[in-house]
């Protein structure tokens, strides 16, 4: 089946297994989930991702990361710009996210990067999500 949005495919995927404990999700692949994935492991959202080959597109393995006692690491995974609408901001309008405890992922013209680097480059461009 054809999904519309699979960067909120993911999101929803990881939040689920979050959810449920497990210790890996699978993620169907592509650059732009593979870029999102570095991301979250370079901001201690996951502990690991790993792209497997197969016939077709591939997938992406995320293997979710989960702090003392299994208490959750990622609180909250939002959408923000959807193939509806689309969400621009430029770099001196990128607000934080609770307060620099959460991160948002733009795509900018230097590629995918967090509020705080597209603001340290004074870069602007599409807010992808928001992690809590």
């Amino acid at each position: 089946m054809a999904v519309s949005d699979p960067i909120a495919d993911m999101l929803t995927r990881v939040r689920n297994g979050v959810k449920a404990k497990f210790n890996s999700v699978d993620v169907p692949g592509s650059k732009l989930k593979t870029e999102l994935a570095k991301i979250l492991k370079d901001e201690g959202f996951i502990k690991n991702y790993k792209f497997l080959k197969d016939g077709k597109q591939g997938i992406l393995r995320i293997y979710l990361k989960y702090g003392p006692g299994q208490s959750v690491v990622v609180y909250g995974l939002k959408r923000i710009s959807k193939p509806s609408r689309r969400v621009y901001v430029r770099s001196k309008d990128i607000k934080s996210v609770y307060n620099g405890m959460g991160i948002s992922i733009l795509s900018t013209s230097r590629g995918i990067m967090t509020d705080k680097k597209a603001r340290q480059e004074n870069v602007g461009g599409e807010i992808l999500c928001n992690i809590w």
